[in-house]
């Protein structure tokens, strides 16, 4: 526990300088003997082969991007290609050393590495498994196409399988190794260790951190890479997730079996631009990159430049930074030195910078050097090295020819993109590996106090619970929560004061003494890195609950929410899933940025289930159905409800399991005359609404929480409407952009022959949240929706309006930006 780790004022306070190690730079000395008997000769053989390889790959679409074809074959490429043509040696050097086990997350200038590792893994897999996977990849589509291509054995028939499945991603092909939803930037092959690759500068980095964080918890074999440039040095969530993956907690809190810190290496492929930017020397600070490493923990992540112009030195990098992470002592950084020959993109005129530096670079070419080192030293013969190219550049020509075939490697519909947006699984655990818990559930101090509670808001009598007596909601989500951690071993959480604390809302208080640390801990206060982490985890094949303390704070992990979590379902094509659960506390009287509603924002985003439960029986079934299932889920709590209890149902929070069906929505009270629907803490004003709408003016109002925002299914409102006439809905998220209106949309378009007045929308004020005082000014309130209703649906006889809810102060507010 952190309280065992004393802060000592006598320590901290003394006089003391630190001091740091020698950060190596460019140290390798080749020694060839020992590096033919390391690799062999049809190592090396492969790893300039692999060279040519990338080389040749690269600049076909640099051909057919600039010139329309290649070889004489026409085809205009309407993608991207970010090329690679100079760095082939720093990906080969780096896969020749790294097997299928060993995972390596890229960027969107990746064609290379995905080529390299999936060249290099092939070579150490058993030809059966190989086979296998093959024939089952994608229903053999893509080893059908490979067969099409002549190919000398079985390795060849490999070569010709990786080169179609990213030549086909690339040009958006059914074929490819994502059918063609990821693309040139996205691209990737997890069965031989080729992780999905970021267009998201520096995106790669916290979920490649989160992959190694499964790695380490389940105790998986291998290391992860996150291969990023050194542009990405001045990205947020980099730094964030190179904090969180030098936690000193891995080797202080964390058992010595749990083995260490996770085996995350951060290798920025350093060809010293960022797009037009120069990093060293323009825009960064640090002269030589390795030297970073030296303030993010007292290893100096073990930091070191490594010369990426040479395949071997790049490789014996590697080699020696491997054996530190499987041995639990990362996280490392390695500043390896690259160059790219041509423009970021094919549109990069490259003006920018000098023809002498490129030319400079071009003469000490990587894959002519080492070429002419294996000739020297008799491993080939310069008639072999011509014979590659030959064969390359004939292979790639046949490759090309048939991906572009529509009729043999045609593109995906419509019908299969929806498909793939979510998995919907139903997985109450996703390993069949012994659950580890600190102490048997039933013995949990928690989990007997509440076996003691009251399950219901009311005594049988009618009479309050107090607030000590009541199952709170908070409590459900507990119950939720320690059934998730006693039944999948692979759910671990973290976030920001998760464990000893219970988590800011007290909703894991007792889960500290049931867990062990890889299960449950804090993070830094680093939202992105929090988030990226739950991604990497949780498409690597665990699942993450990972914890934002306010909804205010999805701005500073909104790439890892909006652009990871959410799209690498559908960009794989369905082959990857997403158990991730991102639970999000929706607060109040804090002030501007931190009680904001945010649920609207996240209900844009394609890709994203949004559950929204008010009630502490929704709290449980709503959590328990996010914690078997295999898609990102933002799970928002309105901090208003923590303290509440059941007051819908009779026996009230049911003891056992159970869970809420998705998407649907819930009728709290029945009405003839208005429906008034809600999302989140407004149900419960709206229940208030309905009691006056019933005492002063006669009206039965139908009250339906609304539950989910995405999936959610209208039956239950449309009838209720096709009933009443009428509808109003109110949650507290500001009105303009409101979830809201697009129900309101949806339900004037589904309903409209049966309304008798237009649908309203009460929201919270287009404004800043103010200080608690002034909440009651903010937020919507019972006399808003009365007034609203009166103003907009129907006349409330004898109704003195207490605020301006009128058409004319809806185009005032507009027309001031309110």
């Amino acid at each position: 526990m952190t309280k065992h780790l004393i802060v000592d004022p006598a320590d901290v306070r003394k006089s003391q300088s630190i001091t740091f190690s020698d950060i190596p730079v460019n140290a390798y000395e080749m020694d060839f003997k020992a590096e033919l008997k390391h690799h062999g000769t049809d190592g090396l053989k492969n790893m300039l082969r692999d060279m040519i390889a990338i080389r040749a790959f690269e600049s076909m679409l640099d051909s057919i991007k600039k010139t329309g074809g290649f070889n004489g074959i026409e085809y205009n490429h309407r993608g991207p290609a970010h090329l690679s043509m100079g760095q082939e040696a720093a990906a080969v050097g780096q896969a020749a050393e790294l097997g299928a086990e060993d995972f390596v997350f890229g960027s969107h200038r990746s064609h290379g590495e995905i080529l390299a590792k999936c060249f290099s893994a092939s070579r150490s897999i058993e030809m059966p498994k190989i086979q296998s996977i093959m024939k089952d990849f994608l229903d053999g589509d893509t080893l059908r196409l490979a067969e099409k291509i002549p190919y000398d054995g079985e390795l060849d028939l490999v070569e010709n399988f990786i080169l179609v499945g990213t030549l086909a991603e690339i040009f958006a092909r059914s074929a490819g190794f994502n059918r063609g939803m990821g693309g040139s930037m996205h691209a990737f092959f997890a069965p031989f260790g080729s992780m999905p690759n970021n267009a998201i500068v520096g995106g790669s980095a916290p979920i490649a951190q989160g992959s190694a964080l499964y790695k380490r918890i389940n105790r998986e074999p291998g290391i992860v890479i996150a291969n990023i440039g050194d542009a990405s040095m001045g990205c947020g969530p980099v730094w964030e997730a190179m904090s969180f993956a030098a936690m000193d907690q891995f080797r202080t809190l964390w058992r010595e079996e749990d083995g260490g810190n996770p085996p995350i290496l951060f290798n920025f492929f350093n060809n010293f631009y960022g797009m037009g930017g120069q990093t060293s020397g323009e825009t960064m600070g640090y002269d030589i990159l390795a030297r970073v490493g030296a303030g993010v923990n007292v290893d100096q992540m073990h930091a070191e430049r490594v010369d990426g112009y040479n395949p071997l030195a790049v490789a014996d990098a590697v080699r020696r930074k491997k054996k530190l992470l499987l041995a639990g002592r990362g996280p490392v950084l390695m500043d390896t030195i690259t160059y790219r020959y041509a423009g970021h993109s094919p549109s990069d005129a490259s003006s920018y910078r000098t023809r002498e530096e490129v030319e400079l670079w071009e003469s000490v070419d990587s894959i002519k050097d080492f070429g002419d080192l294996l000739v020297k030293k008799k491993v080939l013969n310069r008639s072999e090295v011509d014979q590659m190219s030959e064969e390359i550049d004939e292979r790639l020509t046949k490759v090309l020819a048939l991906t572009i075939d529509d009729e043999a490697c045609p593109r995906v519909d419509v019908p299969f993109m929806e498909s793939i947006l979510y998995s919907n699984g139903n997985e109450p655990k996703l390993s069949d590996a012994e659950v580890e818990l600190s102490q048997p559930l039933e013995d949990n101090d928690r989990v007997k106090s509440l076996a003691k509670k009251i399950r219901t808001s009311h005594t049988e009598d009618g009479k309050p619970v107090s607030k000590i007596r009541m199952f709170s909601f908070r409590d459900a989500l507990f119950e939720a929560m320690a059934h998730g951690f006693a039944t999948d071993p692979t759910m671990a959480a973290w976030g920001e004061e998760n464990r000893d604390w219970g988590g800011a809302f007290a909703v894991y208080r007792g889960l500290t003494e049931l867990l062990p640390y890889r299960r449950l801990f804090n993070s830094p206060i680093s939202e992105a890195a929090i988030i990226g982490a739950g991604v990497g985890y949780a498409l690597s094949g665990g699942r993450a609950v990972v914890e934002l303390m306010y909804c205010d704070f999805l701005g500073r992990a909104g790439d890892e929410i909006f652009n990871q979590a959410a799209k690498w379902q559908g960009m794989s094509a369905g082959l990857l899933k997403m158990p991730l659960v991102m639970r999000v506390s929706v607060g109040n009287k804090y002030g501007a940025q931190h009680s904001q509603d945010w649920s609207s924002i996240v209900a844009h985003i394609p890709g994203l289930k949004v559950y929204f439960p008010a009630t502490p029986t929704d709290a449980k079934g709503m959590l328990n159905l996010a914690l078997r299932g295999t898609d990102p889920v933002v799970f928002l709590e309105s901090q208003l409800l923590y303290d509440k209890g059941e007051e819908f149902e009779p026996e009230g929070v049911p003891t056992g399991y159970y869970e809420t069906e998705e998407g649907e929505p819930a009728i709290r009270r029945e009405g003839k005359d208005i429906t008034i629907a809600t999302i989140g803490a407004t149900l419960y004003r709206a229940l208030e609404a309905a009691d006056v709408l019933k005492e002063k003016y006669g009206l039965e109002a139908e009250v339906i929480d609304l539950r989910f925002l995405c999936p959610l299914k209208y039956d239950t409102v449309l009838e209720s409407v096709k009933k009443t006439g009428r509808l109003l809905l109110s949650s507290d998220a500001v009105t303009r952009g409101s979830f809201l209106n697009q129900v309101a949309s949806d339900m004037q378009t589904l309903a409209f022959d049966y309304l008798d007045a237009p649908v309203a929308v009460v929201g919270s004020r287009n404004n800043v949240t103010p200080a608690p005082e002034l909440e009651d000014l903010y937020f919507p309130q019972v006399d808003w929706m009365l007034d609203t209703i009166h103003e907009r649906i129907v006349p409330l006889k004898g109704h003195k309006p207490a605020t301006n809810q009128t058409e004319g102060e809806i185009l005032r507010r507009a027309a001031k930006g309110l």
